[in-house]
């Protein structure tokens, strides 16, 4: 039965109902801290009757920890993205972390909303879609807070990373698409300074014109629906519209299927040849069935978490770079070659031949 009480709880108050001393009180409640069985029992059983909670601001005073990771995204039309969102609010709840979320600008600069991330005391920082400017990193790491870009990099590296190897997979899906004897190619693109974005059109383009393919359609979508179909009506509107295009993420490929089907009555994969990036739900389902080149979240959040908590433990920040390995999932949106093309675990996967 619960004690009537007047005014907040304090953990004197439960200390001197359950008999111990107070810091047996606070040892209880936090994660790790000695305690034995009996003590803990008690103090949880005098908790419960006066309707006591911890106050984690306070707690985090005393232990100079918040437990408390920032988290910073923008796109979140792009599935990619709350799915990576779940899998580290459950990661960090696992380690008894908490995750405060916080909108960036669609431009992908966090700058803007600094200020109100060091405000809350942060532990660690993850930025998912959104990059740090130099000086702001540089900060981060005098002020001994760790940062992990999640599926971005930086040119000058001063804060850890975790990607798939976006040219690589560009790469094999330049690839793919010649071993489907495509004769015109385009590439949808991401925003014009966003790293993977980058890479990704790179390994595209590098590889076709390698195989002597040099007049390679470019178009921006920015990752943004309107701007992709925007884009889609100008490319098969062309006099020589494309028949295989890689847009720089799922969320683009998809759009640029509804507007081919849907507006201009290509068929797929007949007609034209669609490749996405990331394999987020809506690529699976039957109505699109997208061809994707796979980032596989469970993984990369766990890297994340991992280098996170590492530095933030030994409160030494190294900058780290980590590359998680996919996989191209071959499904019905692109037309599918001769060879190179296995099953493994219930997937159809590309594994081009390797040339001697």
């Amino acid at each position: 039965m619960k004690r009537k009480t007047f005014g907040p709880v304090t953990s004197q108050q439960v200390a001197q109902i359950a008999g111990v001393s107070q810091s047996a009180v606070s040892r209880t409640f936090t994660p790790g801290a000695s305690i034995s069985p009996a003590t803990r029992e008690k103090v949880l059983k005098a908790a419960r009757e006066l309707g006591y909670r911890p106050n984690a601001i306070a707690r985090s005073l005393n232990t100079a920890r918040s437990r408390i990771v920032g988290v910073v995204m923008s796109y979140f039309d792009n599935q990619f993205y709350p799915q990576v969102l779940e899998a580290l609010a459950q990661k960090l709840d696992e380690l008894n972390y908490h995750l405060l979320l916080f909108v960036g600008d669609r431009d992908g600069n966090v700058d803007r909303i600094f200020d109100q991330i060091m405000q809350y005391r942060v532990d660690g920082i993850v930025l998912a879609s959104v990059s740090l400017s130099v000086e702001l990193s540089e900060e981060c790491v005098a002020a001994g807070i760790p940062v992990v870009l999640f599926n971005r990099s930086e040119e000058n590296a001063t804060a850890s990373s975790v990607n798939t190897d976006n040219e690589a997979a560009a790469k094999q899906i330049a690839e793919f698409l010649l071993a489907g004897e495509h004769q015109h190619f385009a590439y949808v693109a991401g925003l014009s300074d966003s790293s993977v974005n980058l890479a990704r059109q790179s390994g595209y383009i590098n590889t076709l014109n390698h195989h002597g393919i040099k007049d390679v359609r470019v178009v921006q979508g920015d990752y943004d629906a309107r701007k992709t179909a925007k884009a889609a009506w100008e490319l098969f509107s062309s006099p020589q519209p494309p028949d295989a295009i890689f847009a720089a993420n799922d969320h683009m490929a998809l759009t640029v299927m509804d507007v081919a089907r849907f507006e201009f009555g290509l068929r797929i994969p007949e007609d034209l040849s669609v490749i996405g990036y990331d394999d987020t739900g809506p690529s699976g389902w039957p109505s699109y069935a997208l061809t994707s080149a796979s980032q596989p979240v469970d993984a990369m959040v766990g890297a994340t978490i991992a280098l996170l908590m590492k530095q933030i433990e030994s409160e030494n920040i190294e900058p780290e770079q980590v590359v998680v390995p996919g996989v191209l999932v071959v499904r019905h949106s692109a037309r599918r070659p001769q060879f190179g093309v296995i099953e493994k675990d219930g997937l159809s996967l590309f594994q081009p031949q390797e040339v001697e």
